[in-house]
This record gives structure tokens, sequence and C-alpha cells, in this order.
């Protein structure tokens, strides 16, 4: 059965699109830890992403570098934080995080955003890219 990650990206369930080529795609998460957090996900599902092939886990890693910098060109913050957990989704993600504080890295602290702002961080990202 697809993951939540992969209706994403064949367009069955409906995402904040930031960046995709033909191995990736990045979206906004819609339950962010600040404005700007942005997951990073091989198109492939991989459970765990140790279990990726080398070239796929280095591909993944330069993907997520280029959406970092754009989020720094377009969110003011301190940092990108960048974090691989994956227990909500048995679906290789990156989490890609513009950081002004570490509570921002938790977790457990979320912010709220609209429908409009969601779009119009997107738009921003994608001109950044």
């Amino acid at each position: 059965m697809p993951t939540l990650f992969t209706k994403i990206v064949n367009g069955e369930i409906p995402s904040y699109k930031v960046a995709e080529d033909d191995k990736f795609f990045a979206f906004l998460d819609i339950n962010p830890n600040a404005k700007g957090h942005t997951l990073c996900i091989p198109k492939k599902e991989e459970d765990k992403i140790f279990d990726l092939d080398e070239e796929t886990y280095v591909e993944l890693m330069r993907f997520s570098r280029k959406v970092a910098k754009a989020l720094e060109k377009t969110i003011p913050c301190k940092r990108v934080g960048i974090a691989v957990v994956g227990l909500e989704v048995q679906h290789v993600h990156v989490h890609l995080i513009p950081l002004n504080d570490m509570k921002e890295m938790t977790f457990q602290h979320k912010v709220s955003m609209s429908q409009e702002e969601f779009e119009t961080l997107t738009a921003e990202i994608q001109s950044n890219l």
C-alpha cells in the first residue's frame, strides 16, 4: 500500500510543493515547527534512510541542500536545521527547519499558518531555487 508521501508525490493528496526533480520531491510540512519547515523525500519508497543505496542517499542530501539554500534566502533565520526521524511516516523524509531558537527543533513547538500563507511561502521558496 502506498505511503502518505507517495500519495502526495502522485498528486492524490494535495501539497505545497516547493521543488521536484525526477527522483525527489520537497513540500512544506502542514504541521510545521517553524515557518518554512519543509520535507524532502525520495519518490521511491524506502522506510529507513540508511537503507537507501549510497547514490540515492547522497543525491537526497544534495537535493535537500539545494532546498535548504532556498529556505535561507526566503525565511529570516539563523540557520536551517536538518533532522531525519522517520517514525510518523514509513517513507524516508528529511526535515529542513528554519531555526532561530532550539525549541523549533523539538517537534513539540508548532506554528499555525493559513492556506494563503502556505501558498505565498511556496511561491517565494520556488523563486529562490
